[in-house]
């Protein structure tokens, strides 16, 4: 029997729920929150993305007779914080970001408002999701930009843990590829799939003319067919002499891939094929797609560099409390003074200030339902009201919300060289 979400989470959350049982605080009321306190090296924005899955997994969080045997067997927690376990269910309020949307330093990604033992659970599977499909998220939208009309498959699923390739291949498409080779992100979420063959179908075959002689007539003339295997001149004119001037499109994996696209253009038109597409791969990312702004190239195929967040894994988020109901029904800041890992006590709003179509400032504060001011638009929005799910939304939405998001920003956000956050977080 499958077990729930409810043991994606750390040791000590339960210990710490143990804990306050028995100290009488655990049904303090308490305000989390999920923010960044920097952006990873070299980014200028963040991109929210995981959302729909933390709403899924929430509601997934339940402990059942699987669960419950496995912490009763390893003497996790006692009996009485068994017996809460047994019954829990998030009855509390989450606010958010919505998916897709940008963020920066400080922003306050998701609040989440209940009892303390209610909360505090959620911890860690909220940012093991949140981190993940950010960081993901974040390297796929500097990809998509650096490409600019030209699409992006996304195929890095044999480079990262077979659950965390699903994951990717979502958030990818959040910000913008146009497809994944994974097929279960396409069972899952929708995600387009594309795909046709690898090396070992060539060599297979005794010859490229078989090899391609049998994905056209498999799969016809409008395929792509790879033609790096051996001699990518002779591969070119082998199929175009098979395919005709209907051949879909050709896939370059090796090489110098500027001087590989020129050269098989060329090739391509002279032989009648002006209409066949040009894909390349092999380790691409952002770098590398902006490098070939003028290569005559149709489309790219990015694998290990959008699944392991170009550099960056992890979008750095933490989950802090930042108020406490102090016992007269009021909740009172609570803020960390730690060296280097200082947080903002209170719970929070956020705003995003704009002038002229562009975006000027994060404004953050203090003061939770305060209106959005003149010329800035609310980025919190309920996700979670009273234990029920109310901020599903499609995937669509939120690919959508990104490419508005990315207009919104000033032209500094899109440069790929180190710098400070596109706008600068302002709280009062």
């Amino acid at each position: 029997m499958p077990m729930s979400s409810a043991l994606l989470t750390d040791h000590y959350e339960l210990t710490m729920l143990q804990a306050a049982l028995e100290s009488g605080a655990a049904g303090r009321s308490a305000v989390f929150e999920v923010f960044a306190r920097h952006l990873p090296a070299g980014r200028r924005y963040g991109v929210v993305a995981g959302t729909g899955r933390v709403l899924d997994a929430i509601e997934d969080f339940r402990f059942g007779d699987a669960e419950l045997a496995f912490l009763r067997g390893h003497q996790v927690v006692n009996e009485r914080t068994l017996d809460f376990l047994a019954s829990y269910r998030f009855s509390g309020d989450v606010l958010g970001y919505r998916e897709g949307e940008c963020y920066f330093p400080g922003s306050p990604i998701m609040v989440v408002r209940g009892a303390f033992a209610e909360a505090v659970l959620l911890e860690t599977v909220i940012l093991s999701i949140l981190n993940h499909d950010s960081a993901i998220a974040m390297a796929a939208s500097r990809m998509v930009h650096a490409a600019g009309s030209r699409p992006i498959i996304e195929m890095g699923s044999r480079r990262t843990h077979e659950q965390a390739a699903v994951a990717s291949a979502r958030a990818a498409y959040l910000a913008g590829f146009s497809s994944t080779s994974n097929l279960m992100a396409g069972s899952r979420y929708g995600v387009p799939t594309a795909g046709t063959s690898a090396h070992a179908f060539t060599l297979l075959h005794g010859s490229e003319y078989e090899a391609f002689q049998a994905q056209i007539d498999s799969l016809g003339p409008g395929t792509t067919l790879l033609v790096d295997t051996y001699d990518v001149a002779k591969a070119v004119r082998t199929a175009v002499e098979l395919a005709g001037p209907a051949l879909g499109a050709v896939r370059i994996d090796s090489g110098d891939l500027d001087v590989a696209a020129h050269e098989v253009r060329r090739m391509l038109d002279s032989l009648g094929a002006t209409g066949t597409r040009i894909v390349v791969t092999s380790d691409l990312d952002e770098f590398a797609i902006a490098a070939l702004a003028s290569a005559p190239v149709d489309g790219y195929g990015v694998g290990t560099s959008v699944a392991t967040g170009s550099g960056a894994p992890t979008a750095a988020m933490v989950y802090k409390l930042v108020a406490r109901d102090e016992g007269d029904g009021v909740l009172a800041p609570v803020a960390k003074k730690s060296v280097g890992k200082p947080s903002k006590g209170g719970q929070k709003a956020a705003f995003r200030a704009v002038e002229d179509g562009v975006a000027t400032a994060e404004l953050v504060t203090t003061v939770p339902g305060e209106a959005a001011p003149e010329g800035a638009r609310t980025l919190l929005r309920e996700l979670v009201r009273g234990g029920e799910i109310v901020g599903r939304e499609p995937l669509a939405a939120a690919r959508e919300r990104h490419r508005a998001s990315m207009a919104e920003l000033p032209s500094s956000a899109h440069q790929l060289s180190q710098g400070d956050p596109a706008i600068p977080t302002v709280f009062s």
